[in-house]
């Protein structure tokens, strides 16, 4: 098994991810890959002139956009002044809860963003339409705050993408989907953009619902045909305070660390986690791209593997 683990090499490092929280959350979500906390300190906040660093490297090597991560990205104080700096050399993307947002807070984003010729991009994970739906996976009155959170950035003109973990059959995303935008309409969200998420399981999740099975892995007889751009890793690495690991959804897993500077990124990754297999079936799956958003189960994964 383990010697038909395909490799993948990096193509070129379009996007780059940092994550400037670590494993540090305000919340504790019962369905978090990387198992984030108030007390998960496995990887620390990054500081100012770690990011720094990573951003004058990137600018050498044409990265195109950078995402911003965590734990919850609003826990760390140097949030404001990390964007200011990388919204002069490109776009960027903050995933968030939207529980810390303050009019103040929202008010210094979008000066951010008027400020800049780049886009400035708010993702917003709620995880059902309702408390009943969202906060047994996300904490009690997760889903009143988000909300809240969300209407701030409607204030200050922003449109938040809304991500949601697929916790229902696949079969119900248009039901569950309506029911999502009849919520955010009640905030003022008319038209919204909204990204359902397979789950991944690994770390909390996979107390919750379950982990892989040993036969979920991808074989190289499943590459061939495959479209590589479609895996993150072909494209895309994510900086940490420890480091230059291979993408985000393995960033607290053993081996996920390719080095210490972006020319260590360079690195082929061998596709030898249980995880990689739910990237390879849904694509696009941490980026903004809409590939992963609505679509039915793709089939990738029925391919017979050799025995």
């Amino acid at each position: 098994m383990g010697s038909d683990h395909p490799i993948l090499q990096l193509d070129h490092l379009d996007t780059l991810w940092f994550q400037v929280a670590g494993t540090v959350c305000n919340l504790r979500c019962n369905h978090c890959f990387i198992s984030c906390s108030p007390e998960n300190h496995t990887l620390d906040l990054m500081r100012f002139d770690q990011v720094l660093l990573y951003l004058e490297e990137a600018v050498q090597i044409g990265v195109k956009e950078f995402y911003f991560t965590g734990g919850e990205p609003f826990i760390n104080p140097h949030l404001p002044k990390i964007l200011e700096a990388t919204l002069r050399i490109g776009p960027a993307t903050v995933l968030t809860n939207a529980t810390l947002f303050s009019t103040e807070l929202v008010k210094e984003l979008a000066a951010l963003r008027d400020a800049s010729k780049y886009s400035l991009e708010l993702r917003v994970s709620i995880d059902g339409f309702s408390p009943e739906t969202n906060d047994p996976i996300r904490g009690p009155g997760t889903f009143k705050r988000a909300m809240r959170g969300i209407k701030l950035l409607l204030d200050g003109r922003f449109l938040p993408i809304i991500t949601a973990m697929r916790s229902w059959p696949i079969e119900q995303d248009e039901a569950q989907l309506c029911r999502f935008k009849n919520s955010l309409a009640d905030v003022g969200y008319r038209y919204p953009r909204i990204k359902l998420l397979p789950s991944l399981k690994i770390g909390q999740e996979a107390l919750r619902d379950h982990g892989y099975s040993e036969h979920d892995y991808i074989t190289a007889s499943m590459m061939v045909g495959y479209d590589c751009s479609q895996l993150m890793c072909s494209n895309s690495r994510i900086v940490s305070a420890r480091g230059v690991h291979v993408c985000p959804i393995l960033v607290d897993q053993p081996g996920s660390i390719l080095g210490r500077c972006l020319s260590d990124a360079k690195q082929a990754f061998k596709l030898s986690h249980h995880a990689c297999t739910t990237c390879y079936q849904y694509g696009a799956l941490c980026s903004n791209a809409s590939s992963a958003a609505t679509s039915f189960e793709k089939t990738r994964l029925s391919r017979p593997r050799p025995i």
